[in-house]
């Protein structure tokens, strides 16, 4: 009898050994999963607030750009045209590259989320 109450002994350890492991894991990708969340949420904010307070300085950079252009021209309207298109020459250059951008916004965030 001996033999059996040891098996029994050994196997219902290896089940309990397994089913710490298995909540340990579960526990340990629910943290992961969080940390990977909040480190995305982050990263869109701090993106989406400093992307706002650009495009305002840039709308406002364009406006006063092209009126002086405008009255070194002496036509306003000239100066608002040459500044649209320098915007869209550079809306072109960057779309030229744009498999670039998603390289290097790619290979950081790699290493963010698989090397952390």
């Amino acid at each position: 009898m001996n033999i059996f109450e040891s098996i029994n002994n050994t196997s219902n350890k290896a089940s309990d050994i397994g089913e710490r492991y298995v909540d340990k894991s579960f526990e340990y990708f629910k943290l992961k999963i969080f940390q990977q969340l909040t480190y995305t949420i982050s990263m869109a904010g701090k993106a989406l607030i400093i992307g706002a307070v650009l495009f305002i300085g840039l709308i406002l950079l364009a406006i006063a750009g092209a009126i002086a252009i405008g009255q070194a021209l002496e036509n306003v309207a000239l100066g608002y045209l040459i500044v649209g298109a320098l915007f869209f020459i550079i809306a072109i250059i960057i779309y030229k590259v744009r498999y670039l951008i998603d390289g290097k916004i790619i290979s950081k965030i790699y290493v963010k989320f698989y090397k952390a």
